[in-house]
């Protein structure tokens, strides 16, 4: 695709590997960054490696590293550090989601730019953030979601907090590092300088949690895990229907929930006025969610679904990926992108928001390994066909398949 979209013309060095600063990386080639992705020459970024594999490679790299130029440099070196000070010198933004202190360590921290690049913004994601004292500790995304809070609210009463079956403390890392970078871009253009961007992944998954603080604070109240509920706020479940599919009603809204529980087969406690407000309704949300499971038990869930529309209830399904995959409102809003795989099509996922006038886009899947090098070396470095071939014999980079 053709279209440039609204970073079209700045130049990314993603020096992180995994999840949290590759998916900041991608957000950002997809609305037009020209991104280039540093690997390491033995094996590049462990993600090419991870989770369903097809043809040698991990499905899930051909969607997160979409848009990337692999570049393969060994940081070990002297001579690839260097290369990248040169790279990191041609480009607007920096990515980098190691430990605090390591790219210090190697020569390319931020502080290392401010004269040779200063409109450099550099973009830091760690577990703990790059003060404070817990800053040095390894921040996984499980244990940082642990210590945000976000894991204790989640569960069933009396039992171990649970997860979400994906790593959505790095996701979540990941989009709050490219808010940041182009907060960073907007600021940029007026004092004409760049900025550190401190992204922690605790603080990501932290800032998800609305009001528990001001609740702890001012009513000393702590939340508590609540099911498939939310405290506070009835009627607002899950409910499992005679077919053995489960539904979600939000019929929360006063005038909802009266239509709701009319349609139900409860008149009476539409009507009711110590059920006419959420207040009253959290008073008695033993006896309301008793009602809703039955009725949903008596009757499948294309039915129930079927009568919450006609009744302007807020409902729906629990999906899995295949009906996603198979959903039309899925298809019609273009969630869904195909790219060429050794002569077969796969399907990724769209990155969001959607832009009307300047959209992203996949322009190709995750490349091979160093399929990038020669090119991205020679053409911003200037560096012959002779340097990059001693480069290679000598380890620094990856030698062209």
């Amino acid at each position: 695709m053709d279209a440039k979209g609204p970073l079209s013309g700045y130049r990314v060095v993603e020096l992180g590997q995994l999840l949290a600063g590759p998916f900041a990386g991608c957000m950002l080639g997809y609305f037009g960054a020209e991104v280039i992705k540093i690997e390491s020459p033995n094996g590049g970024d462990p993600i090419r490696n991870w989770r369903q594999m097809k043809d040698g490679t991990s499905l899930w790299w051909y969607s997160l590293a979409r848009n990337k130029k692999s570049v393969t440099i060994d940081l070990k070196t002297t001579a690839g550090i260097e290369l990248v000070k040169q790279l990191i010198n041609t480009a607007d933004i920096v990515i980098e989601n190691f430990r605090p202190g390591v790219v210090e360590n190697w020569g390319i921290g931020p502080d290392e730019f401010k004269q040779s690049n200063p409109k450099l913004v550099y973009a830091r994601i760690s577990g703990y953030g790059q003060t404070g004292p817990y800053a040095s500790k390894p921040g996984f995304a499980s244990v940082c979601e642990g210590i945000s809070g976000f894991r204790y609210v989640n569960g069933h009463p009396g039992q171990a907090p649970v997860r979400p079956n994906l790593s959505i403390g790095d996701t979540i890392s990941g989009i709050h590092a490219a808010l940041g970078i182009c907060l960073a871009l907007l600021e940029q253009k007026h004092s004409g300088k760049g900025q550190v961007v401190d992204v922690a992944l605790y603080e990501s998954m932290f800032n998800l949690m609305e009001a528990v603080v001001p609740e702890y604070d001012g009513a000393n109240v702590i939340r508590q895990p609540s099911g498939s509920t939310v405290t506070g706020i009835v009627p607002t479940n899950t409910y499992r229907c005679l077919d053995g599919k489960y539904v979600v009603i939000g019929g929360n809204g006063d005038s909802i929930f009266q239509r709701l529980m009319a349609a139900a087969g409860y008149p009476e406690m539409a009507c009711d006025p110590a059920l006419s407000s959420n207040a009253g309704r959290v008073e008695h949300e033993a006896s309301i969610d008793k009602a809703l499971c039955a009725w949903c038990a008596e009757n499948d869930s294309v039915s129930i679904l079927a009568i919450l529309d006609k009744n302007r209830v807020p409902g729906g399904p629990i999906y899995n990926v295949e009906d996603m995959v198979n959903d039309e409102h899925f298809k019609a809003r273009g969630l869904f992108e195909n790219v060429e795989i050794n002569g077969e099509a796969l399907k990724i996922p769209a990155i969001l928001p959607k832009l009307s006038d300047t959209p992203g886009a996949t322009r190709w899947a995750g490349p091979k390994l160093g399929s990038h090098t020669h090119d991205v070396l020679g053409d911003l470095l200037g560096l012959s066909s002779q340097q990059l071939t001693q480069l290679a014999q000598d380890g620094v980079i990856k030698k062209p398949n």
